[in-house]
């Protein structure tokens, strides 16, 4: 019988029979693999996996470096174990919850029986750095779940023991730091020396771990201030206790025990009130001069279906709205600017016509009458269709699109004169205290299921644009978010157990020879950890109705 098998590194394009059960680190060396950056895991057959994973068949092996997303998840996930294992150790019987991605880092509270100050905190993190230069293997365990659960139960873990036994999982894998046991639903470095590069720090009411650049991983992230988005967060997260809807374990025994009715009523009730509030702002505003709204926010946010819904409280209000989207302001195709791989930048500024836009709006504030244009996606040209526009002594103009929050765009309109709303995703419910569910996660999914149903897009051509789309966000709208005068939270807390059904016979269509298919594995694996709601119960006017379709909204 053969003792070795024949593996193929693409890094390195060339293949070798290597012995079997030799682990993907130890085939770093084998195959001298050179990367700008720490490697952290690697794709085999285009399936992310450990570099602890053992190869007893033939391969197609990729290695990943901190540059990429799927490495850097990796490098976090690893380093949120360890600052768990951390703070059990100098606080045994304190609580962590890693809560959301913010500031550039991961939001973090600890609730323990003394108050966690500076000594607490220096303790944490001088533990955290013994166990780095320890080097200590991470130990992986699968068992069976009903066995998983009940570790977990009697450790004191019961958001883990929820999700697990709330899930159709026959076998559960669970981590092992020295004594230590956690859980994860992704890969690990092989062991603590990996992570060489974090810090935590008080932060707002609670703490931040900081984490490598994600453009240049030998720094840490620079610290940002983000208070408005973070009081959003809070706001939403203290709705989830109310609800005792914490994580995705008792969202799936809400399922279970047929609640999830009252959940969904509960939750567009939520959104409904808080949609109500920022009207009733808005007319507040206008009263004192306030002509133009600003709608801005990151891509599949739910933006139009807000707009719609705020225009029919503005109604209410007995104010008169008049819709104009920034898209139709774009620059004749041939002209949009290029970005640095050469290609057409339709997430760039300077692809709107701003001395247009500007002048439109200025004479609009002023009484006058004006023609709108309107951009043809089909010959990629501005055209003049005979729509003209003016005001009335109660018209407010609402202005959607994704530059609304940047200052550039409305340099000349006073700033007592409009108003800005900042749209996003930002998903709260957890999968359990210490796996938070990422935002981009959450629009991806969104923006798959409505480009399949709407635009004749595979999940393949979306996962493959996306990282463009996060870069353009990254430079136009997330720098200016905090500019806002009100954030509204687009995410619901059931919907990702309503988006399963819609989203998995699309991410299934992904081909396994596919560059995209390690992500669409990925999203179908997280996508698992929910049970199966129907949609049907959603009323015509909910948000996700934009993505799922049933609305009763035009678009």
């Amino acid at each position: 019988m053969a003792d070795t098998v024949r593996v193929t590194c693409v890094n390195t394009n060339s293949s070798r029979d290597i012995k079997i059960g030799s682990t993907l680190e130890e085939l770093i060396e084998v195959f001298g693999v050179k990367m700008p950056y720490l490697i952290a895991n690697a794709k085999v057959n285009n399936r992310t996996e450990s570099l602890s994973y053992r190869v007893y068949r033939p391969k197609i092996v990729e290695f990943v470096d901190l540059s990429n997303n799927s490495a850097m998840r990796t490098y976090v996930r690893t380093l949120c174990f360890i600052l768990a294992k951390a703070v059990d150790d100098i606080l045994p019987n304190a609580e962590m919850y890693i809560e959301h991605a913010v500031a550039k880092g991961y939001y973090f509270q600890i609730e323990a029986d003394v108050p966690v100050g500076k000594p607490e905190l220096d303790a944490i993190r001088e533990r955290m750095r013994e166990i780095v230069e320890a080097d200590i293997s991470f130990e992986q365990v699968e068992e069976e779940t009903t066995k998983v659960v009940q570790l977990f139960r009697e450790r004191g873990m019961e958001d883990k023991a929820r999700l697990l036994e709330t899930s159709d999982f026959l076998y559960s894998r669970y981590s092992k730091l020295d004594e230590y046991v956690d859980y994860f639903y992704g890969c690990l470095t092989p062991s603590t020396g990996y992570i060489s590069l974090f810090d935590i720090q008080p932060y707002n009411g609670g703490y931040l771990l900081r984490v490598p650049r994600r453009e240049k991983p030998v720094e840490l992230e620079p610290e940002i201030q983000q208070d408005k988005l973070l009081n959003v967060y809070r706001e939403h997260l203290q709705f989830l206790k109310i609800s005792k809807l914490g994580n995705v374990g008792d969202l799936n025994r809400a399922i279970q025990e047929d609640r999830i009715s009252t959940v969904i009523q509960v939750a567009e009730a939520y959104q409904s009130k808080q949609i109500a509030e920022i009207a009733e702002k808005i007319t507040r505003g206008f009263d004192d001069g306030i002509q133009v709204v600003f709608i801005s926010g990151p891509s599949s946010s739910g933006k139009t279906t807000f707009r719609k819904r705020l225009e029919i409280q503005l109604l209410v209000n007995m104010l008169k709205p008049v819709g104009v989207s920034l898209d139709d302001y774009f620059v004749n195709r041939d002209e949009t600017p290029l970005d640095a791989h050469g290609e057409k930048d339709y997430e760039s500024l300077y692809a709107l016509d701003l001395e247009l836009f500007e002048n439109h709006m200025l004479a609009l504030m002023r009484g006058e009458e004006i023609e709108l244009p309107f951009y043809n996606f089909v010959t990629g040209k501005r055209e003049f269709r005979g729509n003209m526009l003016k005001m009335d002594t109660n018209s407010i103009l609402i202005v959607e699109g994704i530059h609304g929050l940047n200052p550039e765009l409305t340099a000349h309109i006073p700033e007592d004169k409009k108003f800005l709303v900042y749209v996003s995703a930002l998903t709260t419910i957890s999968l359990d205290d210490h796996n938070w569910i990422p935002a981009s996660d959450n629009r991806l999914l969104r923006r798959m299921v409505r480009d399949y149903r709407y635009r004749g897009y595979s999940a393949q051509q979306t996962i493959s644009r996306w990282d463009s789309v996060r870069r353009g966000e990254d430079k136009w709208i997330f720098p200016y978010q905090e500019n806002a005068d009100v954030m509204f939270n687009s995410a619901m807390i059931y919907e990702l157990a309503a988006i399963r059904r819609h989203a998995e016979p699309v991410l299934m269509q992904v081909p396994r020879t596919a560059f995209e298919y390690s992500e669409a594995y990925r999203l179908l694996k997280f996508l698992s950890y929910f049970n199966y709601i129907n949609d049907q119960e959603l009323p015509p006017t909910s948000l996700l109705r934009e993505f799922l379709g049933g609305s009763s909204f035009r678009y």
